[in-house]
């Protein structure tokens, strides 16, 4: 046994894997800059201790001590963590002997509140050790502090406050736990802490524009035109002038009436067929869908949020089919966008919820398909394009005669080789121009169509994060509730076996996750989770009592229980294995018994951020866990047998005298 670490390791194998539901590390933090002054890491150490964290609030504590920062209030605080989640057996030599010194340094800090929570803390000790007196007098003072004050010492010195002292106390502590336990509307906040932080909005930008080329072609191929159509039409006015005037306003006429119903007709054609060779999602069934887990999971997200934003008039069922396509082209869009940045489709939900509700509202108002009735051109539209074509080309021919009869057989030739090149010229240049204004108006369409995704994705986005942000616990609130569920386990156990406090000599809970569960953190705090077991020992005269449950944080509703009791003899060995890949295991070993293991930890190295340390979140988490002084508690017993108790006699521990 490492007396530092408080865990042993061995090279067992361990083949089975452990499933995880999610995992969640949100942006807030408890992490500081080890720059900072002393000032704000003292700050970050109070939320440590509050948020369950003891052992990295005393490594904080006595830095910012070191530096100079050293007050009645710093005091108190480092106190507080140093038998925070510790029995009084569990302090080293050199950790009593600090508390000795800081306790005759009470009398020099000026006259404040937490000056008089300092002596109290340290009167409470002195009565634990066998150094103090007059119980009724402490509790009394104990009693007219601050709640905040009162409370915390009461939380952080719960295995220390024992025997006699603690009954006092301890039905005060089990009222206020059950007035806290389902505070600040924990049942319907809850879920929030363990809701993934959803990644940002995202839509697909337009296409660049290639009309570049079409639009620098246009003029020469424009310039061509006019000057061999000039040249026909000089040629008609000098054959029959009156003839090839009328020709003449005919053909401009045709002329500007395709070219003002043409591009529409062209564009529309055009940016159909486009639309309907995108890329589209394989069937599920095709090797290409199952080979994208991505796409697969996107896919089914699609699928449910579809089927739960159901329009008034259809079946479940039934809209999945009539928004096959619709659903299809979303699906394969959001996949196109979020697929490099390797995220979690469960970060992606609200945007899949989004436009499912999207698509629901657009049905409603009619214009679900509007896009594609769009891309219809008008018949009208068709008819008059047409007519004014036909009518360009039947003026064409007639001005070829008027040019044939009123000219040689030359000026004839030169009028037919100047119609083919006008011919080839003019829809050349119809081409550009056709090309570059459709890729002008595309460009304009879908940027303004992406600039409106995205702004309502962007609402939405911003709707559901600000709803996280306000709905989501606080770490204070968090532990708050935890430690409500500890405190009435205990209460619940001790009223079971008809045990006053007075009957234990101490307790430890070993807090583990649940399968199947969700777990959350913030950066540098510990993991929690949505499915908790609980494993509460009870150590009294006779020996161990050991109540094991498993129970949902949401409700704090619990499981059945698994009650064993056993001697002190009994429990020959405990070890604790480190799985790179799975965690950590306890493995309780009884003399009368198969060996119990129990997972403490599940792995988590692939969900710390760039600057986290994976052994200081490790160590953060087991200390959380209460697996430090279970293990130490656990490991004495096995050690010593009934001699622990006689060890661990408070009259037989060295005294906190404050005189000293």
């Amino acid at each position: 046994m490492n007396d530092e670490t408080s865990r042993t390791y061995n090279s067992a194998e361990y083949g089975s894997t452990v499933a995880v539901q999610a995992s969640t590390v949100h942006n807030a933090t408890v992490n500081f800059n080890t720059d900072a002054p002393p000032e704000e890491k003292y700050k970050v150490g109070v939320r440590y201790l509050e948020n369950g964290v003891p052992s990295r609030a005393r490594d904080l504590f006595s830095d910012v001590m070191a530096h100079g920062h050293d007050n009645a209030e710093v005091r108190f605080h480092w106190v507080l963590a140093m038998l925070s989640a510790r029995a009084y057996h569990d302090l080293g030599t050199e950790e009593l002997e600090r508390l000795r010194h800081a306790a005759g340094q009470v009398k020099t800090y000026a006259e404040s509140e937490w000056k008089d929570a300092l002596q109290i803390a340290f009167a409470l000790l002195a009565m634990f050790s066998g150094a103090g007196g007059e119980t009724g007098r402490v509790l009394e003072r104990l009693q007219a502090l601050p709640s905040s004050r009162r409370d915390a010492i009461l939380h952080h010195f719960d295995l220390v406050l024992t025997g006699g002292l603690k009954d006092a106390l301890w039905a005060q502590s089990c009222e206020l736990a059950e007035t806290e336990r389902f505070g600040n509307d924990r049942v319907h906040r809850v879920w929030a802490y363990f809701e993934p932080d959803p990644i940002g909005p995202r839509a697909l930008e337009p296409r660049p524009s290639t009309g570049a080329a079409a639009q620098a072609a246009f003029p020469l191929r424009a310039g061509v035109f006019g000057v061999v159509t000039a040249f026909l039409y000089i040629l008609a006015l000098a054959a029959d002038p009156a003839a090839a005037v009328v020709e003449l306003l005919v053909s401009l006429g045709a002329g500007l009436t395709a070219a003002h119903f043409g591009p529409r007709w062209w564009y529309e054609e055009h940016r159909l067929k486009a639309e309907q060779n995108e890329v589209h999602i394989p069937h599920p069934g095709s090797p290409a869908a199952t080979g994208d887990g991505f796409t697969n999971q996107l896919r089914h997200s699609f699928e449910h949020y579809f089927r739960t934003r159901v329009p008034h008039g259809f079946a479940p069922d039934s809209w999945l089919i009539h928004t096959a396509v619709v659903r299809g082209a979303l699906v394969a869009e959001i996949a196109l966008l979020y697929r490099e940045a390797r995220v979690g489709v469960d970060r992606l939900n609200w945007l899949v919820r989004h436009l499912a509700e999207d698509t629901r509202d657009r049905h409603n108002r009619g214009t679900l398909f509007d896009q594609r009735r769009q891309n219809q051109t008008p018949g009208t539209v068709k008819a008059l394009c047409v007519t004014a074509l036909v009518a360009l080309g039947v003026t064409t021919v007639v001005l070829l005669g008027t040019v044939a009869s009123g000219g040689g057989g030359s000026q004839f030739l030169l009028a037919l080789l100047a119609g083919v090149v006008a011919l080839w010229s003019g829809r050349r240049a119809a081409s550009s121009w056709l090309q570059a204004r459709g890729e002008e108006r595309r460009f304009a369409e879908e940027t303004r169509e992406y600039q409106e995704r995205l702004a309502a994705r962007q609402a939405a986005y911003d709707s559901w994060k600000s709803f996280l942000d306000t709905t989501r616990p606080s770490e204070l609130e968090m532990e708050t509730w935890l430690t409500c569920d500890k405190r009435l386990l205990v209460d619940e156990a001790l009223r079971y076996h008809q045990l006053a406090w007075r009957d234990l000599i101490t307790h430890t809970i070993l807090m583990t996750p649940a399968r199947p569960y969700k777990r959350a953190r913030v950066k540098g705090g510990p993991w929690r989770y949505s499915r908790y077991g609980f494993r509460l020992f009870l150590v009294t005269q006779d020996g161990v009592r050991e109540i094991g449950t498993e129970f949902e944080f949401t409700d704090a509703k619990r499981g059945n229980a698994q009650r064993s009791n056993y001697r002190f003899d009994a429990l020959s060995s405990v070890q604790v294995t480190e799985h790179a890949r799975a965690g950590y295991d306890l493995e309780l070993v009884l003399t009368n018994g198969p060996a119990r293991n129990i997972r403490v930890k599940d792995a988590d190295s692939h969900q710390l951020a760039p600057d986290e340390n994976a052994e200081e979140i490790a160590e953060i988490n087991l200390d959380s866990a209460g697996f430090i002084h279970t293990f130490r508690l656990l490991e004495g017993i096995a050690a010593d047998g009934k001699g622990w108790l006689e060890r661990n006699n408070p009259n037989n521990l060295p005294s906190l005298d404050a005189a000293d």
